[in-house]
């Protein structure tokens, strides 16, 4: 039973990064199956595993890790991403799900779907602007370098400790909904004082 939480939970968490980095928890996925035991692959995902997919994966990871890092054409890469992104997290989901229990592949796909497209949502419509916005675009290389950074995390403890992935993300929602609320409250502040 525990086992089979712990899949779910996992895969929740890496479709969950793959909002935020389409190829980081596939190409996490890909090497842990291809080099550890941590996560075996059933049919037909097992194609993760394969040289040719996981060099696939690393190149493209390159070119959104470049292109997500310039103001500009982060926007241009967020709108070729929100298809990408929660296809990739019906795969990731599908894959972790599958693997630990009988899961129908398509709830399964419909699951990382929703997960990885409401992520890439918040980040890219709400965040992403925000950022922009009150950096003047000085900040979208921090805030992506954050994010992949995150993403990984997230892909690694999403099959190593799920339980510990899940109290991360919580902790982190926490922290972003505290940060966003202090501000809101000092600019309320600002404006209703002038200092």
């Amino acid at each position: 039973m525990t086992e089979i939480i712990g899949g779910v939970l996992g895969a929740f968490g890496l479709s969950a990064s793959a909002g935020l980095n389409a190829y980081i928890p596939l190409l996490v996925v890909s090497l842990l199956a291809r080099f550890t035991n941590l996560i075996e692959l059933a049919e037909p995902w097992n194609a993760l595993e394969s040289w040719w997919v996981i060099g696939v994966l690393a190149v493209l990871g390159i070119v959104e890790f470049v292109a997500d890092k310039v103001p500009a054409v982060d926007q241009v890469n967020d709108a070729v991403q929100t298809f990408i992104r929660p296809i990739a997290g019906a795969i990731l989901f599908a894959t972790s799900a599958q693997t630990i229990t009988d899961i129908n592949p398509v709830l399964s796909m419909i699951c990382g779907l929703l997960v990885a497209g409401s992520v890439h949502a918040a980040k890219s419509l709400v965040a992403r602007p925000i950022v922009e916005v009150s950096t003047a675009g000085a900040g979208v290389p921090v805030v992506s370098a954050l994010e992949d950074i995150l993403a990984t995390i997230i892909s690694v403890l999403s099959i190593v400790l799920p339980i510990l992935m899940v109290i991360l993300v919580f902790l982190l929602i926490w922290w972003v909904a505290w940060f966003f609320n202090r501000r809101r409250k000092e600019r309320k502040h600002i404006i209703e004082t002038g200092i």
